[in-house]
């Protein structure tokens, strides 16, 4: 079973690059506080590197 991750949107895109913004939305988040669940693999971890200054990650247990 793939392990799972919590991402939540802590901090707004308007002064992010559109590049950035197109990742916090394809990660499936829109509105400040928002929070999705999915799974670690390595395309996902990758997009949330790239905004890792705008979200925060828990592992899911």
């Amino acid at each position: 079973m793939a392990k799972k991750i919590i991402i939540r949107l802590v901090r707004s895109t308007i002064g992010a690059l559109p590049r950035q913004r197109a990742t916090v939305r394809s990660l499936g988040l829109r509105k400040i506080g928002s929070t999705v669940e999915q799974e670690a693999s390595p395309a996902i971890l990758g997009m949330v590197k790239v905004v890792s200054h705008l979200v925060s990650v828990e592992e899911r247990t």
